[in-house]
């Protein structure tokens, strides 16, 4: 649970820090078709977390699986496949969602190395379990 929470502050936090930063990547409302399930979407700040949400939801249910369906190819190339991956998931958001507009391969480029960088940064916060352990009473 603490890991989807992780990743999806990590999709919020990197979508607006390279929206801020990046030059080509912006979050623009479309009047009359920001909407989802009937709610319409009138803030930059409401598509950003929806968009966030879906990044790190994505980024944790499907990312594992095709981690694994691309071993051979990260193997041969050292895990910089796991690149093309991300950029994957994140061109994939941005075609789901007209709001986010990211044009071109060097914005997608920077985009995926932010959400890289904050989901490292995030992933060593990560609380330890402290594991019990029970005496034997022999």
């Amino acid at each position: 649970m603490t890991k989807l929470f992780l990743q999806i502050i990590a999709g919020i936090l990197g979508i607006f820090l390279a929206t801020k930063f990046v030059p080509g990547v912006s979050l623009e409302i479309i009047p009359g078709q920001s909407s989802l399930f009937g709610i319409e979407f009138t803030a930059d700040w409401q598509i950003l977390v929806l968009v966030g949400c879906v990044l790190g939801l994505i980024n944790f249910f499907l990312k594992p699986v095709l981690k694994i369906i691309t071993l051979p190819l990260r193997m041969l190339t050292f895990g910089l496949f796991s690149l093309v991956i991300n950029m994957g998931i994140i061109w994939v958001v941005d075609i789901l969602f007209l709001e986010l507009v990211i044009s071109g391969i060097i914005p997608l480029f920077w985009t995926t190395v932010i959400i890289w960088l904050i989901s490292l940064l995030l992933g060593l916060y990560q609380p330890r379990r402290r594991v019990l352990m029970e005496e034997n009473a022999l």
